[in-house]
């Protein structure tokens, strides 16, 4: 034991040691810095999103899932760091780690090119706002409420309550219709014989009504806009118009909308048309004889003579 104690260099060791002491406590502080760094960037997003009329819970779980990643990320990225320092300082060479670590991150990355690609493809939804937990998107033509983004795989559920998984990296078109406001879109037929000058002013007063109704005013942004005719249809004329209305509260206004536009056309009897046929033969056909035949097939005395 003398033998090898006094092989030590106690010198050199307690050197070493102090070394490996400086940087683990480094390391820690480090660490301290950069989650604070991280949390003051995450309250500067969140102050950001308020203003511009974001749900805030929508808003923080995006920003929250965001951080998250980076904060790993940079985490990993730190202690990888001062593991390598500390290799580097105990005398391991730290080449040959290296060179190793780059060839089991290529053959990891060949056997999970679809996975990394379905991270990074997360990632990017996330960081460019493109949906948020909530809002009613079309994901490769499948519509739906978002229930979940996470990094691999977006999440949906139809109206019918089937739930859709998408990978990332697979979602070729996406359509957000709840991003920051909405629109119902309205197409108001009524008949030819019907002036429609009066017909859209009955449309805006009825924009008008909603405004200032308690419930409803406070959902819709704008006023009703009428663009105007828009259709020469088979049975009628098409009034098309929009409303603007807060994100995904478009077909609660737009019901009731249309049931309000029905009771006034009612009371003010503006006829809304049905699909009808005429049956022209031609000036030379002589008209037809009609009659009624319904008595006698209730009382059972209809035949064929009788046509």
């Amino acid at each position: 034991m003398e033998n090898l104690f006094s092989k030590i260099e106690w010198v050199s060791l307690l050197q070493i040691l102090a070394r490996l002491g400086v940087t683990l406590v480094l390391g820690v502080i480090a660490h301290f810095v950069l989650l604070r760094l991280l949390g003051r960037l995450e309250k500067h997003l969140m102050s950001r999103q308020a203003p511009d009329g974001d749900v805030p819970t929508e808003s923080s779980k995006r920003i929250n899932t965001l951080m998250r990643l980076i904060r790993q990320g940079a985490v990993i990225l730190l202690w990888a760091i001062i593991l390598l320092i500390i290799f580097d300082q105990i005398g391991v060479k730290i080449g040959p780690i290296l060179a190793g670590a780059g060839i089991l991150g290529l053959a990891v990355g060949f056997g999970a090119q679809n996975l990394v690609r379905d991270v990074i493809s997360g990632f990017f939804i996330i960081l460019e706002n493109q949906i948020r937990v909530g809002d009613v998107a079309i994901v490769n033509g499948t519509g739906g409420v978002v229930e979940r983004i996470n990094f691999r795989t977006t999440v949906l559920r139809d109206l019918s309550g089937v739930v859709h998984v998408f990978p990332n990296g697979v979602i070729t078109t996406l359509s957000n219709m709840t991003n920051e406001w909405s629109a119902y879109v309205f197409e108001i037929s009524v008949a030819y014989k019907e002036d429609v000058n009066r017909v859209i002013e009955l449309i805006h007063s009825v924009g008008r009504e909603m405004r200032q109704d308690r419930e409803y005013g406070q959902l819709i942004l704008e006023d009703v806009e009428v663009f105007g005719l828009d259709k020469l249809a088979d049975s009628g004329v098409v009034i098309k118009g929009r409303i603007q209305t807060k994100p995904i509260m478009q077909w609660k206004v737009g019901r009731e909308f249309l049931r309000r536009v029905k009771m006034l056309f009612d009371e003010k009897g503006i006829e809304i048309p049905f699909p009808h046929t005429t049956v022209y033969f031609g000036e030379a056909s002589k008209p037809f004889e009609l009659s009624v035949l319904d008595k006698k097939i209730n009382e059972g005395t209809f035949d064929g003579g009788d046509a």
